[in-house]
């Protein structure tokens, strides 16, 4: 059996220092940093050979995390979150306390709230929201097991997190885009 708050302290060692992880998420394995450090940030565009244009979503693990990012969350942002049974992509307005490359050009900012152990253990432990992307080259099928996760992924990364490499959910989450004027719109189902 893994041992989760192992893992946790080695991924958490890798991202103090600037490095990125890959990981499983919730959904399907993810490519990982800490989402305030805009190096580490544009290392993972590197990897992904993703334009910076192209925003990636934010991993969070509760209420004050996302109060530290967002100074305004629409009041249905907080029933989206209590109702959703599945993994659900909230796009809010105005973020801030991040890096500026992992902010969408219309200044907005992905995030998920995770309950899955080992993200929110290590969130727990940075204190800070954690970048989440397929573990893909951009514009490549999105990896649902670990065995489908590219060489040059996994060499690219500055730690693998050795936990479950069976198949995880494998659908990547609901993605909803909710503004400050109370605008809901579902961007992926």
């Amino acid at each position: 059996m893994e041992n989760i708050n192992e893992e946790v302290h080695k991924a958490y060692e890798v991202i103090k220092e600037g490095g990125i992880i890959l990981y499983p998420t919730d959904t399907v394995w993810g490519i990982g940093c800490d989402a305030t450090n805009p190096e580490a940030v544009a290392k993972i565009y590197m990897l992904k050979q993703r334009a910076e244009t192209q925003s990636m979503i934010v991993l969070m693990n509760g209420e004050k995390m996302m109060y530290n990012v967002f100074k305004d969350i629409p009041e249905v942002a907080w029933q989206i979150i209590d109702l959703s049974e599945n993994p659900t992509t909230l796009i809010l307005d105005k973020p801030r306390n991040v890096a500026p490359n992992i902010i969408a050009s219309d200044n907005t900012l992905g995030i998920r709230i995770v309950k899955e152990p080992f993200c929110f253990k290590l969130l727990e432990k940075m204190k800070k929201p954690l970048v989440s992307t397929s573990a893909n080259i951009s514009g490549k099928p999105t990896p649902i097991a670990f065995k489908d996760i590219s060489p040059e992924i996994i060499k690219g990364v500055d730690y693998v997190v050795n936990l479950s490499r069976e198949k995880i959910g494998g659908k990547p989450s609901t993605i909803i885009k909710l503004t400050n004027d109370s605008q809901v719109k579902v961007i992926r189902k």
